[in-house]
């Protein structure tokens, strides 16, 4: 049975930043899950995902064609995606919103959330997030330099003979892994249920810190739970050729707002909100005004 915490309205500025948290269980992150792959099988935006991604790894690529002084950061890069992963599906967590109300979304209905009431506080968040990720990039360059100096690796196959069978190689691997696990507890801390709530509630950046904070400290083992069940996710997503996180990027983004759902009670009055309509259909009159529907009042 899920248990309620109720905790005492702080004021700030005469306006309650109170949101009643609740305590969840591992079956509570299953369903939260399952109901994120129901959301991507209603609503696929893999190939929205590939787009942004494989531009990005195109520019990585290159920049490795040209010189290999970024080959160190390659995998930092990588495992910091999971910091700034939280606003990246803010789209993600507005589709599953309209979903949960009933209406049939689009991908592009994800666009909307540039809409969003409390979008500004969401950007703020954001900001603080992408400088938590130009830190950990900034301490994992420090690291590999404290390590193997200032000497760039010659090749790949260098690269990587010398991180995988030398003592220094070994301690960059655990020094490494060590901070970068300090910098993922502190994005998981601040941005769990965050931006969703932002979303949802219109709360601000500050009442939205508070309140992942309370949720991570009421559930500590879950959360943990959780925080491993997306490094594992990404990982395997990543191995073939990155192929896989344009399917492990959306289910884990519409199960964020459904863990959400979990772990923060819902406001007793919410306000109403008319489902969007049904768009019928689309005359040639419409062009090219149709290829961007989230331009049309709704």
């Amino acid at each position: 049975m899920t248990t309620v915490f109720a905790r005492p309205k702080l004021q700030v500025f005469g306006v309650s930043t109170a949101f009643v948290v609740r305590k969840i269980g591992l079956s509570d992150l299953r369903d939260a899950l399952r109901l994120g792959w129901e959301d991507f099988k209603a609503i696929p935006t893999h190939a929205v995902v590939l787009c942004v991604i494989y531009p990005v790894l195109g520019l990585v690529l290159f920049r490795l064609v040209v010189g290999y002084s970024v080959l160190p950061l390659l995998f930092p890069l990588a495992a910091g995606f999971t910091l700034i992963g939280p606003f990246a599906a803010l789209g993600l967590y507005e589709l599953s919103r309209r979903r949960e109300r009933g209406e049939e979304p689009a991908a592009w209905d994800a666009m909307q959330v540039l809409r969003a009431p409390s979008f500004g506080a969401m950007l703020e968040l954001g900001i603080l997030l992408l400088v938590l990720f130009g830190t950990w990039i900034a301490a994992a360059d420090a690291i590999y330099i404290a390590t193997f100096g200032h000497a760039p690796a010659a090749t790949i196959p260098d690269f990587a003979t010398r991180v995988l069978t030398t003592p220094e190689g070994w301690s960059l691997i655990i020094v490494g892994c060590g901070v970068g696990f300090l910098f993922a507890v502190v994005a998981l801390c601040v941005s769990v249920v965050s931006f969703p709530l932002m979303l949802d509630r219109h709360a601000t950046a500050i009442d939205a810190i508070r309140t992942s904070l309370r949720a991570v400290r009421e559930n500590p083992f879950a959360m943990a739970v959780w925080g491993l069940i997306v490094a594992v996710l990404l990982a395997i997503g990543s191995l073939p050729a990155f192929v896989g996180l344009a399917v492990v990027l959306p289910v884990l983004g519409h199960a964020t707002w459904h863990l959400y759902r979990k772990l923060v009670e819902p406001d007793p009055n919410p306000p109403e909100e008319q489902p969007r309509p049904p768009i019928g259909h689309r005359y040639a009159a419409d062009f090219p005004a149709s290829l961007f529907p989230w331009s049309r009042e709704r």
